[in-house]
């Protein structure tokens, strides 16, 4: 089973970046992404669903936007209007409840800085 996202870095705020996550391996369809800041909770940041459709966390509306490549299994997360607020590590994985997810990969890191 691997989870392997990656695109993460170091931008200023304002900024954009594009994260990749592709899931090989296992039956894991990853169609959402999640974030964990220093000393925070993990958290949900947005999904897609079978049908395409799209939701995200209010912190996040208006500048993120989530899609899936079915025939990479794949899912991207386009960053824009980056803030240092989200800072933070990113995974992707399936949607669900995050205590009820045993793994994770090893998520990219992104840092905005003010």
């Amino acid at each position: 089973v691997q989870l392997q996202a990656s695109g993460g870095g170091f931008v200023q705020a304002g900024g954009s970046l594009r994260l990749s996550c592709v899931a090989s391996g296992s039956s894991i369809v990853p169609r959402a992404w999640y974030r964990q800041a220093p000393g925070k909770q993990r958290e949900l940041v947005a999904f897609i669903n079978s049908s395409g459709n799209t939701n995200y966390a209010d912190s996040v509306k208006g500048r993120f936007t989530i899609s899936r490549d079915n025939a990479k299994n794949t899912v991207y997360l386009q960053m824009n209007s980056l803030k240092p607020e989200d800072t933070a590590v990113y995974y992707c994985n399936r949607l669900d409840t995050i205590g009820s997810i045993r793994y994770w990969g090893q998520g990219t890191e992104v840092t905005v800085s003010s």
